[in-house]
């Protein structure tokens, strides 16, 4: 067989599978959020003498992060079959359970409106369930292309939920918060200290 024929528009070119986890800008902003919320409430617990110990608000925090970080360790994966959204295998699938759909049960992309005004993508199966497309993950154009190459949907109005500067806007506001912290948490210790 000649290179020509090899490389003839009839061949069915090889797909690759890929795997798309959550923007790292979205993961640590995130949790960042979540920490500068919860952390200073263990030391204000203990100097307003609040009727939930401090240890208990650690145990709390400790847990909720563990599922934050479940939660946003999700991914996406596409290979020749059809499209997969996994999370870590010690994340209880009570609190989110991934899904899969091979490529030939999907019928159409369809957008719906967010309260908030954005778009989000559902894949409509030949059954009629709705599948949300994931629109998080870094390399979301490279995965929509991919979608479009194997489902010949065309993607080109596709678009990510939410832009990079939102979030790093957000990130600001959470390193300020954060900062905010710091300082209530050494005044709390300040104080429990004269106590």
């Amino acid at each position: 067989m000649s290179s020509e024929s090899a490389l003839s528009p009839s061949s069915t070119p090889v797909f690759e599978p890929a795997v798309f986890r959550l923007s790292p800008l979205i993961r640590i902003t995130l949790l960042s959020l979540y920490a500068a919320l919860t952390i200073p409430l263990p030391f204000l617990s203990e100097v307003t003498k609040a009727p939930i110990p401090p240890i208990a608000l650690w145990a709390a925090i400790i847990v909720g992060a563990a599922g934050i970080y479940g939660v946003l360790s999700e991914r996406v994966i596409l290979s020749e079959e059809g499209i997969e959204v996994t999370y870590p295998k010690w994340f209880p699938r009570v609190f989110r359970r991934g899904w899969s759909l091979p490529w030939t049960e999907v019928k159409a992309l369809k957008p719906r409106s967010t309260g908030q005004g954005g778009l989000v993508y559902y894949f409509l199966s030949h059954g009629g369930e709705g599948y949300l497309l994931p629109m998080r993950v870094a390399g979301f154009n490279k995965l929509v292309g991919l979608v479009e190459a194997k489902t010949g949907i065309d993607t080109r109005d596709v678009r990510p939920l939410s832009q990079p500067w939102m979030y790093l806007i957000l990130l600001g506001c959470t390193l300020l918060l954060l900062l905010v912290d710091a300082w209530t948490i050494v005044t709390a210790i300040g104080l429990q200290g004269n106590l």
